[in-house]
């Protein structure tokens, strides 16, 4: 077998994860909390309304289009995690099924996903702070990015070091103050759906579908349709794979997995079927397509000012859930690269308080550069590209899997297995091609990228190669 489709022995991942320092102080509440923090964030308090902007009121449509999907890779995830209890994640997965190339191409793609959620969350959180801030006499052009005729967008920096800071802390203390900022975020929700419902006008899901099904380039450029818009706003589920990363840092991994990464996903769905019906039936959607804070415009709209004050005090409070989920999940799985010998090791290195800082630190500075000055909108569609690549590679880690080895130990059992894999990977392949023309050229010319780097460097570095 080539050195580049070497596969590592699962018994090796428990060696790495006794060894690796971590403390096992989650449990399956905790794990619930991260994935609702992580889902539920900017996909459905900023980006709304992009995927109006591109699907119209049809935007429901493509909410289930993508949550069906997500729900295939959820199901996918809950199995290869409870099997594999490594923080690593799909990049762990492909390292043991499909072999040590396939494992680079998705840890490479999950550096782009976690990194560009990261990003696209603070300038969210930015984008409903900012107002806050002019309020107090903060000035504009900092608080926006050059796309968007400012200078640099330091509010989107400074969450990013705050809860860089306080995951350095210790991962207890973050889960805790997660959980508390994760209720505040889902009663905000239920507020806003509990004041638009009585404006609800069916008038204004006609035309339902304006811009067709399929992806679509328009006059302006801008490519729309239910698809379009549902690769955009599946930005808006994903998430619960930050769960699988928490595997060596939970109590009980072989139950408490599986239940938090399905629970959570089946709560976030019911949060955002009630939000998006209310906001695209409050008012015609053009009043507030593509605004950066959609919410909040829509209650100044039907004239409550003050609830939407709330709203946007809220998702400056509870924002930050989302950055803690991803800046968590990313310094993990940097942190088993460099076990693996893909990254210097001494950046696996774990504090006394049992947190990789060094890694968390990196990753705060590279984010927030991002943040600092790219738009939220094409954030988002490459951070999907990365997450895209990563599903369908879980989806078909099962069904090799469920193939090569029908006996090994499942803590949990995907049921219908073959169904759920094959609609991971067809389901977001579909995505995948329907995302914007310019974000399949990035996303390929940073695969190009991470193949050199990976011949060039890794390849001959990696540790399984020298053992």
């Amino acid at each position: 077998m080539a050195d580049w489709m070497r596969r590592k022995p699962m018994g090796r991942l428990a060696a790495q994860a006794e060894g690796g320092g971590l403390v096992k102080s989650l449990s399956w509440p905790h794990l619930v909390a991260l994935g609702v923090g992580a889902i539920v964030g900017t996909g459905i308090l900023t980006l709304i309304g992009v995927g109006v902007d591109r699907a119209g009121p049809a935007v429901l449509l493509s909410f289930a289009i993508a949550g069906a999907i997500c729900a295939c890779a959820a199901l996918a995830y809950a199995e290869l995690s409870t099997m594999m209890p490594a923080a690593g994640s799909a990049y762990t997965y492909n390292y043991v099924v499909l072999g040590e190339i396939f494992a680079w191409v998705v840890g490479w793609s999950l550096i782009l996903e976690y990194s560009l959620v990261v990003s696209t969350v603070a300038v969210g959180w930015s984008g409903y702070a900012a107002p806050l801030l002019a309020g107090v006499g903060f000035p504009a052009e900092l608080a926006k990015g050059p796309e968007l005729g400012g200078l640099i967008n330091l509010p989107a920096i400074f969450i990013i070091a705050v809860v860089a800071g306080l995951l350095m802390f210790g991962t207890r203390e973050s889960a805790r103050l997660n959980s508390l900022l994760v209720i505040i975020k889902i009663v905000t929700l239920i507020l806003f759906v509990a004041v638009t419902l009585p404006y609800f006008q069916p008038d204004n899901l006609h035309p339902f579908m304006p811009f067709g099904f399929a992806k679509l380039a328009g006059p302006d450029g801008i490519e729309r349709g239910v698809m379009a818009a549902a690769a955009i706003i599946f930005f808006a589920f994903y998430g619960f794979d930050a769960i699988s990363t928490a595997a060596e840092e939970t109590k009980r991994p072989e139950r408490d997995l599986a239940i938090g990464i399905v629970g959570s996903l089946v709560i976030c769905t019911l949060i955002y079927i009630g939000v998006a019906a209310a906001a695209v039936g409050a008012i015609p959607f053009t009043r507030f397509a593509d605004s950066p804070e959609p919410l909040a415009l829509i209650l100044r709209e039907i004239g409550r000012p003050g609830v939407a004050q709330i709203v946007a005090a809220a998702a400056v409070i509870a924002l930050p859930t989302v950055l803690l989920a991803f800046l968590y999940g990313q310094s993990r799985i940097f942190l088993v690269m460099a076990r693996d010998g893909f990254l210097p090791p001494k950046l696996a290195a774990v504090s006394k308080r049992g947190t990789p800082a060094r890694i968390t630190a990196l990753t705060a500075v590279l984010v927030a550069i991002l943040a600092g000055v790219l738009p939220i909108d094409q954030i988002a569609a490459l951070a999907n590209a990365g997450t895209l690549i990563a599903f369908m590679s879980v989806g078909a880690c099962l069904l090799v899997l469920r193939k090569r080895s029908p006996d090994l130990p499942r803590p949990f059992r995907t049921p219908l297995a073959w169904l759920v894999g094959i609609g991971a990977v067809a389901g977001c392949l579909y995505l995948f091609v329907s995302l914007p023309s310019r974000t399949l050229l990035y996303c390929l010319i940073w695969n190009v990228i991470g193949l050199a780097v990976y011949f060039g460097y890794g390849r001959r570095r990696a540790l399984l190669g020298s053992n």
